[in-house]
C-alpha cells in the first residue's frame, strides 16, 4: 500500500547542498521533507574531505551563512582546525567526519525537518510540464510525496533526469566525465618523519607539474605548521614506481587530508577511469574497482613513504564519491567565461573563487586554471528551465563543464543550496513558481543569516579564522 505525504518543500538528497537547502527552507517557515538514500546526512561532508577555499586568492573569507555556522559549531566540539590559508588550495578547513554527521542531524532536528532515510527515488509524476509528486521507496515501502517545490540535491541529477529536464554531461566535445574516488582513512601516521622526507626531497612536491595556481611556500615547513592541511604530491615516487611497473594508481599524485584526529589522514587518491556515476552498471563496477585499490595504495605508502610504515586502515567511506555526472540546465547558466572574468551578477546567491580543477576521466592528469577574482552564482542556476516546481542544489546546478571544475566544491554547494532552499520557501509561501521568486528577496534573507554575496562583504583575514 502506497503512503502519501504532503509538504511545502521536498529535498531529494541530503549532501552538502541538500542539507543546506532543507535547513534554509525550514528556517523560513516551510514544511520540509528531506529524503536521503544513506543512513547519515551530509554526503561528502562525512567522508574526510575538507572544506576548500573559504578564502580567495587575497586571503579574504568569501563564504559565510550555513557553511560558516557549521565550521563554528565544529570548532566548539573540537572537530576542526578552522580555516587556514594554503598556497595550493587557497584555504583548507578540515572536519572530523563523524562529528559532521552528528551536526547535520542536529540541524535537521533543530529546524523540524521531516527525514526519510534509507529511501531511494523511484518515480515521478509530471503533469503539464510541472512536477507534482515523487515516489521514494524504503524497506519495500513506496511513499508518494506531494510538494509545492522540489529540490534535486541527488548530486547526479536523478530527479531532473527522471522528470525529463534538459541535462548536460561531461566535457564539451568529448563527454568525458571526471573520475570518481573512494575516500578511506589511515591511522598511525608519523607526520614529523614524513615532513622530514619531503624537506629532503622537494621533487616530491607538485611544482614540477606546472599547475599555475600554486603559490610559493607549499613545502615541508608549511605542513609542519598547519595541522589542518591537504598534501598533494609524491609525484616523483609515483612516476618512478610506474616506470618499474609497480604503480597501483591511475594518476600522477597522492593526496591526503590531515584529520583533526591524532595520527589520522583521509586519502583521496583512488581513481576509477571511464566511469559514469549516473549509470548503475558503471557505478557497480566503480565501487568494486575502488575498493580493490585500497590495499595496494596502503602497501605503496608503507613501503615507500617514510612516516607511513606503521599506518593502518581505520575506515572506508560508505559509498564512492562521484565527482561529475549530470548537470540540470536552469533559467540561467554559469559559464567558464563568467568564472574567469569574476562576474558577480545582481542576483548572486553565493560567491567563490576555487581554481578550475578537472581530473582526467580517461588518463592520469589533472587540469587546473587559476581563478583570480571571486565569481557569483545566480539564483537562476538553481531553477529548472523546463520543469515547473523543480529546483537544484549541490553539484547538479546549471553550469557548463569547465565552470563545474570550480562550482562542484563543497562550500559553494552549501552556499548555493542555502539560496535554493530560501527561494523554494518563498515560492511555496507565495504560491508561485520558483522562477517567479524575486532574487532580491532571497538575497535579503541570505544576508540576514550571514551569507557573503559580494567581494565588498568579504572578511579580511591572514590568520586562522573560526
Amino acid at each position: 500500500m502506497r503512503e502519501k505525504i504532503k509538504t511545502d518543500v521536498a529535498v531529494i538528497g541530503g549532501g552538502p547542498g541538500g542539507i543546506s537547502a532543507a535547513v534554509a527552507a525550514a528556517r523560513e517557515g516551510a514544511r520540509v521533507v528531506l529524503v536521503e538514500r544513506l543512513g547519515f546526512l551530509g554526503g561528502q561532508l562525512g567522508s574526510g574531505l575538507p572544506f576548500l577555499a573559504f578564502y580567495d586568492m587575497y586571503r579574504r573569507r568569501i563564504v559565510g551563512g550555513l557553511a560558516q555556522e557549521l565550521v563554528e559549531r565544529l570548532d566548539k566540539m573540537g572537530g576542526t582546525a578552522g580555516h587556514s590559508y594554503c598556497p595550493f588550495h587557497l584555504s583548507v578547513t578540515t572536519m572530523n567526519q563523524f562529528y559532521t554527521r552528528i551536526l547535520c542531524f542536529e540541524l535537521a532536528k533543530e529546524h523540524g525537518i521531516e527525514l526519510l532515510m534509507h529511501c531511494e527515488l523511484s518515480g515521478v509524476r509530471v503533469d503539464a510540464g510541472r512536477l507534482r509528486s515523487v515516489t521514494v521507496t524504503g524497506k519495500g515501502t513506496p511513499i508518494e510525496i506531494e510538494a509545492k517545490v522540489f529540490i534535486d540535491a541527488t548530486g547526479d541529477g536523478d530527479l531532473g533526469f527522471m522528470c525529463g529536464a534538459t541535462i548536460e554531461k561531461g566535457q564539451e566535445g568529448t563527454g568525458v566525465l571526471q573520475p570518481p574516488t573512494l575516500m578511506f582513512n589511515l591511522g598511525g601516521v608519523e607526520f614529523d618523519r614524513f615532513f622530514d622526507y619531503i624537506e629532503a626531497h622537494p621533487e616530491e612536491l607538485p611544482y614540477a607539474l606546472g599547475l599555475p595556481h600554486i603559490q610559493p611556500g607549499y613545502d615541508a615547513d608549511f605542513f609542519r605548521h598547519n595541522p589542518g592541511h591537504v598534501f598533494f604530491g609524491l609525484n616523483g615516487l609515483v612516476e618512478r614506481l610506474r616506470s618499474e611497473g609497480k604503480c597501483p594508481i591511475d594518476r600522477d599524485t597522492v593526496i591526503y587530508i590531515r584529520q583533526p584526529i591524532p595520527g589520522h589522514v583521509a586519502v583521496n587518491t583512488i581513481r576509477v577511469l571511464n566511469c559514469d556515476g549516473s549509470d548503475v552498471y558503471d557505478l557497480s563496477r566503480g565501487e568494486m574497482e575502488a575498493h580493490l585499490q585500497i590495499l595496494p595504495i596502503i602497501e605503496m605508502l608503507k613501503e615507500h613513504a617514510p612516516g607511513f610504515e606503521n599506518c593502518y586502515l581505520t575506515s572506508v567511506n560508505p559509498v564512492i564519491g562521484v565527482r561529475e555526472s549530470r548537470r540540470i540546465m536552469g533559467i540561467k547558466k554559469l559559464t567558464k567565461e563568467d568564472v574567469m572574468a569574476g562576474n558577480v551578477p545582481d542576483d548572486t546567491i553565493g560567491i567563490y573563487s576555487y581554481f578550475i580543477d578537472i581530473h582526467s576521466g580517461d588518463g592520469r592528469e589533472t587540469f587546473t586554471k587559476t581563478v583570480q577574482d571571486p565569481y557569483g552564482v545566480p539564483y537562476g542556476c538553481t531553477v529548472s528551465k523546463d520543469i515547473g516546481g523543480l529546483m537544484m542544489a549541490g553539484r547538479c546546478i546549471s553550469v557548463d563543464a569547465v565552470a563545474f571544475g570550480s562550482s562542484r566544491i563543497m562550500p559553494l554547494c552549501m552556499a548555493v543550496g542555502e539560496g535554493a532552499g530560501t527561494g523554494a520557501a518563498l515560492a511555496a509561501s507565495q504560491d508561485i513558481e520558483p522562477k517567479d521568486v524575486d532574487p532580491a528577496q532571497v538575497r535579503e534573507i541570505l544576508l540576514r543569516h550571514g551569507a557573503i554575496l559580494s567581494v565588498d562583504q568579504a572578511v579580511e583575514s591572514r590568520e586562522v579564522a573560526r
